[in-house]
C-alpha cells in the first residue's frame, strides 16, 4: 500500500470502520473514499455498481454490516441475514468488476459452531451447528468469507477475511435493547448510578465466558493483515480456509465482566443475574495464533479499554 492508493472504507461511521479510518490517517493515508448510508445504500446493487464505476478505488475495507446483540438477533433475524448478504454480495462483486485487487472482509467469531473446541481455530468453520440466537447473522458472515474465497479462486484477486472476537470501544452502539453486552452494560450501570438504583439485573447466569477486543486493536489488525505480502498471508491460510482470527488472547466470565464494567462506571450497587434469560454459547474464545505468528498482538487490556469505552459513552456527542 502506498499513500497514492485510493482506499474505500465501507461503514466508515461504524465502530470498526471509524477506527480503521483513524489508523489509516495516522499512517499518512489521505486518499480515502467514504460514503454515509444516506449517500450510498449498500443493499442497492445498482447504486453500489455506479459508485465503484465512478470512484474506482484501489483497495476496499468492507466493515459495513448490520450488527447487534442477542436480543436484536433474535428479534430481527430476517434483517440480519438479508441486509448482510446483500451488502457483502454487492460490494465484493462490484469491487471485482471495477478492478479492485485487494479487499478485506470483516466477519465475526459467531461463524464457528456453538460447541466448537476452545480456543476456536480457523479450521473449526463448518464443523458443527451454529448458535441458534445469531445463526442468520453467522450464515451471512460465512457467505462473505466464501464469496472472497470464490472470487480469489476464479479470478486470482486478493480478497482476505478477518474474524474478530467481541469488539467494544469508541463509536459503539449503546441502544438499550439492540446493543452488544459491553455497551449495554455500560449504559445500564451508568443509568443505575445516576438514579441511585440499588441493583442491576443482567440477562443470563453470568457463567458464559467471552473474549473482548478493543476496537482500535481490531483496526490495527485489519490494516496489518491488508498490508501483509500475499506470499506471507498464504503461508498461514488455504484457498478454501482463508480467514484469520483476531482476538485478545484471553476471555472472562460475564459475571466478572459485569463487575469490571461496574467499577469502570463507578456503580456500587448489587448485580443480579436472571438465569431465565438465554446465555448464548457457553464459551467463545478465539485462537489467534496464526495472526500472532504474522506479527500482530493486541495492546489494550480489558480494564484500560473499559475505561476508554466509558469515557466515550459519557462524552456528549457533537453530531
Amino acid at each position: 500500500m502506498t499513500q497514492s492508493n485510493k482506499i474505500y472504507v465501507a461503514g466508515h461511521r461504524g465502530m470498526v470502520g471509524s477506527a480503521i479510518v483513524r489508523i489509516l490517517k495516522s499512517q499518512g493515508q489521505t486518499n480515502l473514499v467514504m460514503r454515509t448510508h444516506a449517500e450510498l445504500d449498500l443493499t442497492d446493487q445498482q447504486a453500489v455498481r455506479h459508485f465503484f464505476e465512478t470512484e474506482k478505488p484501489d483497495q476496499v475495507y468492507l466493515a459495513a454490516a448490520k450488527v447487534g446483540g442477542i436480543h436484536a438477533n433474535n428479534t430481527y433475524p430476517a434483517e440480519f441475514i438479508y441486509q448482510n448478504l446483500m451488502v457483502q454480495a454487492n460490494v465484493i462483486d462490484a469491487a471485482f468488476r471495477n478492478g479492485v485487487q485487494k479487499l478485506l472482509f470483516l466477519g465475526s467469531s459467531c461463524i464457528y459452531p456453538r460447541l466448537a473446541p476452545q480456543p476456536m481455530s480457523e479450521d473449526a468453520l463448518l464443523t458443527g451447528a451454529l448458535e441458534p440466537t445469531n445463526e442468520p447473522y453467522a450464515i451471512a458472515k460465512i457467505a462473505g468469507i466464501k464469496l472472497c474465497e470464490s472470487y480469489n479462486r476464479q479470478y486470482a484477486v486478493d480478497y482476505r477475511s478477518v474474524m474478530p472476537t467481541n469488539l467494544y470501544g469508541p463509536g459503539d452502539n449503546y441502544h438499550p435493547e439492540n446493543s452488544h453486552v459491553i455497551p449495554a452494560l455500560i449504559r445500564r450501570f451508568h443509568e443505575a448510578k445516576t438514579s441511585n438504583a440499588p441493583s442491576v439485573s443482567i440477562w443470563g447466569s453470568g457463567t458464559p465466558r467471552r473474549e473482548f477486543l478493543y476496537v482500535d486493536d481490531m483496526a490495527s489488525a485489519s490494516v496489518h493483515v491488508m498490508q501483509l505480502p500475499k506470499t506471507e498471508y498464504e503461508q498461514y491460510t488455504q484457498p478454501m480456509q482463508s480467514h484469520i482470527n483476531v482476538g485478545s488472547g484471553s476471555d472472562v466470565t460475564i459475571a466478572d465482566l459485569a463487575l469490571a464494567i461496574a467499577q469502570a462506571v463507578g456503580y456500587t450497587g448489587q448485580i443480579d443475574f436472571d438465569a431465565t434469560k438465554p446465555d448464548g454459547a457457553p464459551r467463545k474464545w478465539m485462537d489467534s495464533s496464526r495472526l500472532n505468528a504474522l506479527g500482530w498482538q493486541a495492546k489494550v487490556s480489558l480494564i484500560e479499554g473499559l475505561s476508554l469505552a466509558y469515557q466515550d459513552f459519557a462524552t456528549p456527542r457533537t453530531y
